[in-house]
């Protein structure tokens, strides 16, 4: 029956399903995991990457230039906002640049950061609108919005391909999501601290991704807090020399297989 109607996002089921949007929806969670923490002080967000190789040019994420990142899974959408997506690459950068263009506008017109929720919400509206006309596709991506507001301070949204979002204090999207959102159900506090959410936010991946070890190769890191020297949010993008100094610090570090081979 599905196939009757899946060949285009315009048309329905008749049980009410339009099966190009869950499509999509499947797409992401067969991506490399996301996942987001709000702390009471910040928010944390991690991210599994599953472009790695030993001839991959990380240069540019490594020493200078940029703000960490590889430019696969986090990115810096605005100075309060940091995005990490999980899906189609391709995807996420067009949405990422719209989301970029979008915020701009808004500090140009209004002379102030726009608000995370509003963000979010522009993005599903442009989500929203390639579900419903014919000729288009629906983005495979999902995107976790880590940010900061003087209104609503520390939030964490989540939107997917049909053009929903909602906010979320611990949440999950790509491979191992089930696992990882219970993990995240029985560890999380309302109380907790970014120290307290980056130590969860570890243990969780560790636990989750298909690795069998915890990498810089394999892992990207960032985190939301708020200055209170210049008064204004601090977006940092760890670089992969911070994220293993991290899982040093954690315990999660992995071994290094060739010197124990040596050995």
């Amino acid at each position: 029956m599905a196939r009757r109607y899946d060949s285009r996002t315009t048309i329905f089921s008749p049980e009410g399903r339009l099966y190009q949007i869950e499509y999509a929806m499947e797409a992401i969670s067969h991506a490399g995991t996301v996942l987001g923490v709000l702390a009471k002080d910040g928010v944390v967000l991690a991210a599994e990457k599953r472009v790695t190789g030993k001839l991959l040019d990380l240069s540019g994420a490594k020493v200078g230039g940029g703000y960490g990142g590889s430019g696969e899974k986090m990115f810096l959408l605005n100075s309060n906002v940091i995005g990490g997506v999980a899906g189609i690459t391709s995807d996420a950068n067009s949405l990422v640049n719209y989301a970029r263009t979008v915020a701009q506008q808004h500090l140009l017109q209004y002379n102030d950061d726009i608000p995370v929720e509003l963000l979010a919400q522009r993005l599903c509206d442009l989500k929203q609108g390639y579900t419903q006309y014919g000729g288009l596709r629906p983005f495979g991506v999902s995107i976790l919005y880590a940010g900061y507001d003087p209104h609503y301070r520390f939030q964490l949204y989540h939107s997917d391909p049909s053009g929903n979002y909602s906010g979320w204090k611990a949440t999950c999207v790509g491979a191992n999501n089930g696992t990882a959102q219970s993990l995240l159900k029985q560890e999380y506090k309302d109380d907790i601290s970014v120290e307290q959410a980056i130590g969860l936010v570890l243990r969780v991946m560790s636990k989750t991704m298909d690795s069998p070890t915890l990498g810089s190769e394999k892992l990207e890191f960032a985190v939301l807090t708020y200055d209170e020297v210049n008064k204004q949010p601090k977006a940092k993008i760890y670089r992969p020399t911070e994220i293993d100094a991290l899982l040093v610090a954690e315990g999660l570090a992995k071994k290094d297989d060739d010197t124990e081979m040596k050995s």
